[in-house]
């Protein structure tokens, strides 16, 4: 059993967004599309081979705290060193850095691998990622030539610890305080709660990237700023020190079980040491790189599992007989493989627009950041970067709603098997479901596309994205298999616009009434945009029609299906947010 589909993953990348066109670019000319198809292997292979085979181990089995120490199972150290040694925790860093230098499109594909084999392993490298790629943004050079080569190495693992217990997401209200010293660090104190990794016997060291604010500055955002906690702190030479960073217990989560969830007290005997990233008071803007980041990651995960989940619930479906068709009235007749019912393909069906279509959104987000990367004109280098911001809460946001449904959906598949433990659909759905939280939830990614991202530039983001969905439609009406959905995609298109057209003075005038239902918003939108995207899969799959005739009908009847099933809730969606519908915001409390 395939953990995700090679192939589906090489027509997203190679046919559908062409990332072999990136080795034309200075950054990439040392790649090709063979070096591309061998670091998915290997990826596939670390997969398999070493964070699959405790996946249900490791959630049966939760990290356990004696009082002094975490305890995790053995293999989960295990596959962290190998996917070190395989370079994929260096995958896209530079060959200068010793790392692989491949496109963040092709990195994010590889790690969707070990991530559909083992989500909660996964978390600990990509956290580390996303902390490196911070310090090396960010941070002064003591500060890198530290902590950012352990960091490269698998030696030390990274966080982010943002949340406190009374806070929650609202940052502006942090607690955590940053006392000024006479020397090069300040003094940390304060609690952090569902820090992911914040504690772990996998790697030697932890780097905690902590937001705090410095006493005396300014209250709310403005005043916060972005502190390198290390577990054990550098000192000259060899010698290191135990920072006054403890472990206040472990909380126990319905999914990504083998991942540590902490809670972590900072400064308890007055001595926790934090290193100034940056410059004071702009920590929540520093710590946005590594959000955006672990947005889309979020994203790219929840649409890994949605992936695997469709390949099980696949596999189940075409090996279990059971039922007859309705036509079928002959007695002692065999019974059909389950695939044959309409009810059935429906769901399989379902599966593959979001999975594969998450997918998409995921790698087609990270192109992006390819094209920023490579482009070396100014303007359109902007242009890019305001696409990149604009469409990211949803890259986060539509992966992790409809990629548990995905998974739900597998389980139906499955049936009773579905939801018991000897099948992996259960757990999927588990440890997706946690998805939608990770880093934001839906409300919170909602307010800010509708509050924020699609007003910003003066709407170029906007502006942006429509023009793609246009070019996309124009290219459909030339082709008669396409022509109609072309035609659709218009249509929802000037009606998403019509809609946020209409509810930019209601912004302006009732703020609490405009962003009441911003959810349906993001919702819409993250429908517009995979739409496009099957969209644009159909046309990529048409001219693989006679080399691979079932690749190419498969994604034409997917596309269907997204345009007959899916696509038409916009009509409903757009007429409520047009409508201002007040319900939600004048509901009492009392009434509930």
């Amino acid at each position: 059993m395939p953990l995700l589909s090679m192939r589906d993953m090489h027509f997203l990348l190679f046919d559908l967004l062409n990332v072999e066109s990136l080795t034309a670019s200075g950054r990439y000319s040392d790649h090709s599309r063979e070096t591309f198809e061998q670091a998915l292997t290997t990826a596939e292979q670390i997969g398999t081979r070493y964070f699959l085979p405790h996946n249900a181990e490791a959630d049966a089995n939760e990290p356990t705290f004696d009082g002094e120490r975490v305890h995790t199972l053995p293999a989960v150290k295990e596959a962290f060193h190998h996917f070190v040694e395989a370079g994929l925790l260096n995958a896209s860093v530079s060959f200068e850095q010793g790392g692989m230098q491949l496109p963040a499109t092709v990195a994010a594909a590889c790690h969707a691998f070990t991530t559909a084999a083992n989500t909660s392993t996964a978390a600990y490298p990509f956290l580390t990622i996303a902390a490196a790629n911070l310090i090396e943004h960010f941070a002064s050079d003591p500060l890198k030539q530290s902590y950012l080569p352990l960091l490269r190495d698998g030696r030390a693992a990274g966080t982010m610890a943002l949340t406190e217990p009374n806070v929650g997401s609202s940052l502006a209200d942090i607690t955590t305080k940053a006392m000024v010293t006479e020397h090069d660090h300040y003094l940390i104190s304060g609690g952090k709660m569902y820090i992911s990794g914040g504690d772990q016997d996998i790697t030697d060291n932890i780097v905690h990237l902590v937001l705090a604010r410095v006493v005396g500055d300014d209250p709310g955002v403005k005043g916060i700023s972005l502190f390198l906690v290390p577990k054990w702190e550098l000192l000259e030479g060899d010698e290191r020190r135990r920072n006054d960073v403890k472990l206040a217990g472990l909380l126990h989560k319905m999914g990504y079980r083998g991942t540590t969830s902490t809670v972590l007290n900072f400064g308890e005997q007055g001595d926790c040491r934090g290193y100034l990233i940056g410059e004071r008071g702009r920590g929540l803007s520093y710590m946005f790189m590594m959000m955006n980041e672990a947005r889309i990651g979020v994203g790219a995960g929840a649409a890994a599992m949605a992936c695997r989940g469709f390949q099980e619930s696949l596999e189940y479906a075409r090996n279990r007989p059971q039922g007859r068709h309705p036509d079928d009235k002959q007695p002692g007749s065999k019974p059909v493989a389950i695939i044959e019912h309409a009810d059935v393909k429906r769901m399989l069906l379902a599966q593959k627009c979001y999975a594969e279509g998450s997918m998409a959104l995921i790698l087609w987000a990270n192109s992006l950041v390819d094209a920023i990367a490579i482009c070396e004109q100014p303007d359109q280098r902007q242009q890019l970067t305001e696409l990149l911001d604009l469409i990211t809460p949803v890259a986060k946001s539509w992966p992790s709603k409809y990629g548990p449904e995905a998974n739900s959906l597998a389980i139906q598949v499955l049936g009773g098997s579905g939801y018991i433990r000897e099948y992996p659909v259960e757990q999927l759905y588990r440890d997706n479901r946690l998805n939608p939280i990770h880093e934001g939830t839906e409300g919170i990614q909602g307010i800010d596309l509708l509050g924020r991202k699609v007003w910003q530039a003066g709407g170029a983001g906007v502006r942006h994205l429509l023009a793609e969905i246009e070019q996309s439609a124009v290219a459909a009406l030339q082709q008669p298999e396409t022509a109609a959905w072309g035609e659709q995609l218009q249509h929802y298109a000037a009606l998403w616009q019509q809609t946020l057209q209409s509810l930019a003075p209601l912004l302006q005038q009732q703020p609490r009434l405009g962003l009441a239902n911003a959810t349906l918003f993001l919702e819409a939108t993250g429908h517009l945009m995979i739409g496009w995207l099957w969209l644009r899969q159909a046309l990529a799959a048409q001219k693989l029609a006679e080399q691979e005739p079932h690749l190419a009908a498969g994604k034409l009847a997917a596309c269907r299906f997204f345009y007959v099933w899916e696509l038409p809730k916009l009509t409903q969606w757009c007429a409520l947010l047009q409508s201002a519908d007040d319900t939600t915001l004048t509901m009492q409390d009392e009434w509930f």
